[in-house]
Order: C-alpha cells, then sequence, then structure tokens
C-alpha cells in the first residue's frame, strides 16, 4: 500500500468520522449514516490494499 492510497484512505475515514459526528449532534440520520457509509468504504479499501500487499511478499 502506497503513502498516497494511506493518507487518501485515513483522510476518507476521518471525514466519515466527522459526518457522522455532525449527524449524531444534529439529530441527521442521513448525515450519520453517510458518515458510517464513508468510514467501511475507506476500510474496505484498507483491506484490499493489505491483501494485494500480502500477495507481493
Amino acid at each position: 500500500m502506497g503513502l498516497d492510497d494511506k493518507i487518501a484512505n485515513a483522510a476518507e475515514h476521518a471525514k466519515g468520522t466527522a459526518k457522522e459526528a455532525a449527524g449524531k449532534v444534529t439529530d441527521n440520520e442521513r448525515l450519520e449514516t453517510e458518515g458510517q457509509h464513508d468510514q467501511a468504504k475507506a476500510d474496505a479499501k484498507k483491506i484490499g490494499e493489505d491483501v494485494k500487499d500480502a500477495f507481493k511478499d
């Protein structure tokens, strides 16, 4: 996993965390769900990159 990918995934995860928190504070279910979705997407990308890295070794 390249450094650029790691940074992008971390940023996407952080964005999702912020959205989820904002949704909870404002009682906005849609925003909260979007945040959870962004986090899950970032986690899935990280897992995919980890699998690719495992096969490189």
